[in-house]
């Protein structure tokens, strides 16, 4: 399970040291693409095949399960890290993240999410603010 967040800088290559706790989970192969929010989803090869089979799933005659679908698998990748634990992030996922220097790592459960530290702190903000509400709405999970 990944969790914590920790703060690193890219690398005008698009270089990206990953948490050595996160290399470790995520394996020698592992799939980078698009996330939601304006961000990268990092994925252990097992959790993007479980992911890949829900989205083949997913009834290709309706517009937004084919949006959906080419959203995640149209910016997906296979990546490694290089001895220095870094990953190349394809400068297409940078643009969509607007990753230009300072980042923000964080564990998300089954999955790595790679922000531009600035958006994610804008974002954790807006969200804070409004936690009791979110909670609220989320409390058929029992949680």
């Amino acid at each position: 399970m990944f969790m914590g967040e920790y703060s690193h800088t890219i690398d005008q290559k698009g270089r990206l040291i990953i948490p050595s706790k996160f290399r470790e989970e995520l394996g020698d192969q592992f799939v980078i693409t698009r996330g939601m929010d304006q961000c990268v989803f990092v994925y252990p090869r097992t959790e993007w095949e479980q992911l890949e089979q829900k989205l083949k799933s997913l009834p290709f005659t309706k517009k937004d399960a084919r949006a959906f679908t080419r959203f995640f698998f149209s910016g997906a990748a296979e990546a490694s890290f290089d001895k220095q634990g870094r990953v190349n992030i394809p400068s297409t996922l940078c643009e969509h993240a607007k990753l230009e220097k300072d980042c923000v790592v964080i564990g998300v459960s089954r999955r790595v999410e790679i922000w531009n530290k600035s958006i994610w702190e804008d974002y954790f903000a807006e969200s804070q603010s409004s936690f009791s509400d979110i909670a609220e709405s989320l409390e058929d999970l029992d949680l």
